[in-house]
């Protein structure tokens, strides 16, 4: 003969408060929300203060892409308060091949801010083309490159393309070095 069973109880007993330790880490993301804010109201505040000259001629300005860039923060940063808010959460990062437990390789970021900060040392004797092809030749170098027939080439070609975008087609004035009589 069998018996009905009994339900459990239920506890009616008061909740826990969460601490606010406990509720920052689940609401991290606001904290993301709140840089973006914070940054969205120095772009806007930097563009509306710029200098312009009156006799600018045309609807769209120097002022224009500034504004729309930190409209643009502002508006993804009210975005994202009200998603945490309501209970939404990024996914954790699944690190696709990234080994969490492994430490951090300081060498190569090292490297990398060393041939970043050398380029930088090096444009105004040498001029962009050649700190750039150095720049990108160190940095394919120090990630792993080692086609010492193929990359110094390349990055020829990136840094003298990005010469001509910046200083023959937009405008914008680069050092040539040396090199400014030829190109």
């Amino acid at each position: 003969m069998t018996t009905p069973s009994t339900p459990a109880p239920e506890q009616t007993g008061p909740v826990p408060p969460a601490t606010p330790r406990s509720w920052l880490r689940d609401h991290s993301e606001l904290g993301v929300g709140a840089l973006l804010l914070a940054l969205g109201v120095l772009v806007l505040t930097d563009a509306l203060t710029m200098d312009v000259d009156i006799t600018q001629r045309g609807p769209v300005g120097p002022k224009t892409v500034p504004v729309v860039v930190g409209i643009g923060l502002l508006l993804v940063a009210t975005l994202l308060a009200v998603d945490v808010l309501r209970g939404g959460r990024g996914q954790a990062e699944a690190g696709e091949d990234v080994d969490l437990g492994e430490p951090a390789d300081w060498r190569t970021v090292l490297l990398l801010s060393g041939v970043f900060l050398g380029s930088a040392v090096l444009i105004e004797p040498l001029g962009f083309p050649a700190a750039g092809a150095l720049l990108f030749w160190g940095a394919a170098y120090t990630l792993g490159s080692r086609r010492v027939d193929r990359d110094p080439l390349i990055a020829a070609v990136l840094s003298l393309a990005a010469y001509a975008l910046f200083d023959k087609l937009l405008g914008v004035p680069l050092p040539g070095g040396p090199l400014m009589g030829v190109l």
